[in-house]
């Protein structure tokens, strides 16, 4: 989703039911927010947690959307905001003694990421 704001141009990236808990995919989110496109690259990819990759595709679609959809420069894009929120439990039930069940519950996660371009939404704070 692309929206035109009074701040600048912002590309919305949205992807639901990660497989995976909600606090492994913030640990990596924390670190990402706030930064340029092109640090935040070089830290997805050198971080040592599984929850990273899909984090980088999203920023790469992001990027992607920038620059296909609206003509912005990837290098000028900088993460304004990024969420990770829970999903729905997959629930599963698995075999124990006696004939029994267990339940399990497999979370999911749904992560959003914004990118802001920072020459334009420099320009718009000072009216220029």
């Amino acid at each position: 989703m692309i929206k035109n704001s009074s701040s600048g141009t912002e590309v919305k990236v949205l992807a639901q039911h990660i497989r995976m808990s909600v606090f492994k995919a913030r640990r990596v989110i924390d670190q990402i927010r706030g930064r340029s496109y092109e640090e935040t690259l070089m830290i997805l990819e050198l971080m040592p947690y599984r929850a990273s990759y899909p984090i980088l595709k999203l920023v790469y679609s992001a990027a992607a959307n920038a620059s296909h959809n609206m003509g912005l420069n990837e290098a000028d894009s900088f993460i304004s905001k990024a969420e990770v929120n829970g999903g729905a439990l997959m629930k599963r039930l698995k075999p124990r003694a006696r004939g029994r069940s267990y339940p399990i519950k497999k979370p999911t996660c749904h992560i959003t990421i914004i990118l802001k371009d920072k020459s334009k939404s420099f320009l718009n704070e000072f009216n220029i």
